[in-house]
């Protein structure tokens, strides 16, 4: 499209011009190459007004998420240990899956090495009978043999060249000898530290697993002490209170990043969200659980977005390109991450199990961005999943399709 636009532009330039003399041609060109300038340089400051809005914008979360943990209630010591966990878990797992892609490359390196010394070691017996077939032929020659050749031919000359090409044909066996030799030794070295490294790996692997299955187990039990105390909790204004208070904290994190962001374009945006209505993926496999505007709390709330029930450990995808401005965790909602897809779009994910990417990180569409899982405190995994045009909520299934 951008092609045919170049084109359609560069034939109007062509036909402006064949009417214009030589001096109205210069001032036309140079008119163009300053509009170009001031168009790169534009491009240029809103990248930097952007990157400076998004510093700005991670100070005020900061400093937001202190006023918010300086707020205290009975409850907040188990949730502040739960966050921690889910925290640590979320990290861990990332740990375990870069290592799993490391012990999966070093395994194709030693795999390729393998071939390599099996074919080398496979030509160096091609080259040992090679050479025994030489050695026995020289043998049977002799040096009288080669006298008698020589007295014996009517060309001394072209019998010296024979005997200095078979020279030449013995030294370049003998190098190529020595190189595969060179080779082989080289790989011998290589391949234990490969190996090395694989079961080092493999350990650092097991530990992990070992750390993550004792964390999981930490918030089990956390989960329990958590249920319990939810028990307690038996008036239903109680629970409305707490599901109000979530929402809260969540709106304010919003506005920060609606009123910081507001009236920003997105740099190398070339497809504008709001043209992409209805033809979204859904950022994960799963079941919709609530969908938006249906009740909650007893009739007393609404869900702003859906949630989408799935295995824990599903893959979540980024909707649209974007960039990060919110990538960690909030009370209620767990391992949060947002993203800014300009013309004041945003995108929102909540109750990860792990997140990938940190803010100010560019995404693209269907780009892994976390895991489904439980965080925030919540019995079954599921993704929370919201699109906010202007702060405000809009329905995720008008921008979804399937």
């Amino acid at each position: 499209m951008k092609k045919i636009v170049q084109q359609q532009v560069l034939r109007a330039f062509h036909r402006a011009t064949a009417k214009l003399t030589t001096a109205g041609r210069r001032y036309l060109v140079l008119a163009v190459a300053l509009l170009c300038a001031s168009t790169a340089l534009a491009q240029q400051i809103s990248e930097t007004e952007y990157q400076t809005k998004l510093k700005s914008l991670q100070d005020a979360i900061e400093q937001l998420q202190r006023e918010l943990r300086s707020v205290k209630d009975s409850r907040d010591e188990l949730q502040n240990n739960l966050q921690q966990s889910e925290t640590d878990i979320g990290e861990l797992i990332k740990k375990i899956e870069r290592i799993k892609g490391e012990l999966k490359e070093q395994d194709a390196q030693l795999h390729q090495l393998n071939d390599q010394r099996d074919q080398l070691r496979g030509d160096q017996r091609q080259q040992q009978h090679q050479i025994a077939q030489q050695v026995n032929a020289s043998y049977r020659l002799g040096r009288q043999g080669n006298l008698k050749l020589l007295l014996n031919q009517e060309d001394p000359a072209r019998v010296a060249r024979m005997l200095k090409y078979y020279d030449y044909f013995l030294d370049a066996r003998a190098d190529k000898i020595d190189t595969y030799l060179d080779t082989i030794a080289e790989l011998n070295q290589i391949e234990p530290r490969i190996k090395d490294k694989t079961e080092q790996l493999a350990k650092q692997r097991n530990t992990l697993e070992q750390r993550h299955r004792q964390l999981t187990d930490r918030q089990t039990e956390r989960q329990r002490t958590l249920a319990k105390l939810n028990a307690t909790i038996t008036d239903k204004d109680a629970n409305l209170k707490k599901l109000a208070r979530d929402r809260a904290e969540l709106e304010q994190v919003l506005r920060q990043v609606t009123d910081t962001l507001a009236g920003l374009s997105l740099p190398g945006q070339d497809t504008p969200f709001a043209s992409l209505r209805g033809k979204l993926a859904w950022p994960a496999r799963g079941r919709l659980a609530h969908t938006f505007g249906s009740t909650r709390a007893a009739g007393k709330m609404k869900w702003d977005g859906v949630m989408i029930r799935a295995s824990a450990g599903t893959a979540v995808a980024a909707i649209h390109h974007g960039r990060v401005v919110f990538s960690d965790y909030l009370r209620g909602h767990g391992l949060l991450l947002i993203i800014d897809h300009g013309g004041d779009y945003m995108s929102l994910y909540a109750h990860n199990q792990a997140l990938y990417k940190d803010t100010g990180d560019w995404v693209e569409a269907g780009e892994t961005i976390a895991n489904v899982g439980a965080s925030g405190g919540l019995t079954r995994a599921g993704l929370y999943f919201e699109i906010r045009h202007r702060g405000k909520p809009t329905n995720p299934a008008n921008w979804c399709r399937g």
